[in-house]
């Protein structure tokens, strides 16, 4: 069976998934960040038009389970702005909840193979997640955290599916690699690790890239964030490893304030040509086109 993307319009050849914004959010809402919240399907709306003729194809949204993730509206979205859109399961921080039941569902495995397979809650019929998000906690890892570690491995082995993974800046990348793959299993090319730019040491972005897990560079939605300027010397780094094949880019658009400094549209008419004048125009391509193909497409499985 040949790998696909899930997209929530149905599974595509890799080969069509074109520029790729591989993290990011239309929708999302946490009470960490009142007032932030993306919740407008015409602001949405006017972010992939925006994107598509900046020359984007297709979106990865990272927001998971109960933070907002517009599901009943990116079919619509999709056929509207012609942008392949990517949505996910899983389950972020127990804090991002205040009090809702997803920190305590008695079965989140069963949660989101459904998801991935079956549907969204609230979606049109069909509409599936293409992608798993987790969570490192900011602190020692929690109980609740572990538990969500090992539904998101019993779901990718049910499924195929790949497991995205936010990062803390006082997270331990390799304890949750100890999880994932030592412990469930989960081969280490099917995860990948987003806010590699919180973790400014090259010794362990290349010790993480000789694991062979994908690693996501999605801070530089915003115009002067040290992340900005902290990708490039992390992708000249990994370059000079040899890890080239295995970096991604994505804006990941949290918040409106983010959402007024460029969102998506920024990573190809800032980032991307940045990009091509520094390491030559063969690394964007790489990094927007080659490398999500790799890290998200599936043999999808239905248990």
């Amino acid at each position: 069976m040949s790998r696909t993307v899930r997209t929530v319009l149905g599974d595509l050849d890799p080969a069509e998934l074109g520029v790729t914004d591989s993290h990011d959010h239309l929708f999302i809402r946490s009470p960490l960040l009142p007032g932030q919240e993306l919740d407008d399907p015409a602001a949405a709306e006017d972010v992939l038009r925006a994107f598509a003729a900046a020359g984007g194809r297709t979106l990865v949204q990272w927001t998971p389970y109960g933070m907002g993730r517009g599901a009943d509206f990116l079919a619509a979205l999709s056929r509207a702005t012609g942008v392949q859109l990517v949505a996910a399961t899983g389950a972020h921080q127990a804090v991002h909840y205040g009090g809702d039941a997803v920190a305590g569902h008695a079965d989140l495995a069963e949660r989101f193979v459904a998801e991935l397979t079956t549907g969204l809650p609230g979606a049109p019929r069909g509409v599936r997640a293409g992608l798993i998000k987790i969570a490192s906690d900011t602190g020692p890892t929690t109980a609740y955290t572990r538990r969500v570690h090992a539904a998101a491995a019993e779901a990718h082995h049910a499924t195929g599916a790949p497991i995205a993974v936010h990062l803390e800046a006082a997270g331990d990348p390799h304890e949750i690699l100890d999880r994932l793959h030592g412990r469930h299993g989960v081969p280490t090319d099917r995860i990948v690790l987003g806010h590699l730019t919180r973790l400014p040491d090259p010794a362990l972005h290349r010790s993480l890239a000789a694991e062979g897990v994908h690693l996501a560079l999605d801070s530089p939605s915003r115009a002067g964030h040290p992340a900005d300027h902290q990708a490039f010397d992390l992708i000249a780094d990994l370059v000079d490893a040899g890890h080239a094949g295995q970096l991604l880019l994505g804006a990941d658009t949290t918040t409106r304030t983010a959402r007024q400094a460029g969102g998506p549209a920024r990573l190809l008419t800032d980032l991307a040509p940045r990009l091509a004048r520094t390491f030559g125009p063969e690394l964007p391509e790489l990094l927007l086109t080659a490398n999500p193909a790799a890290a998200l497409a599936a043999d999808w499985r239905t248990p």
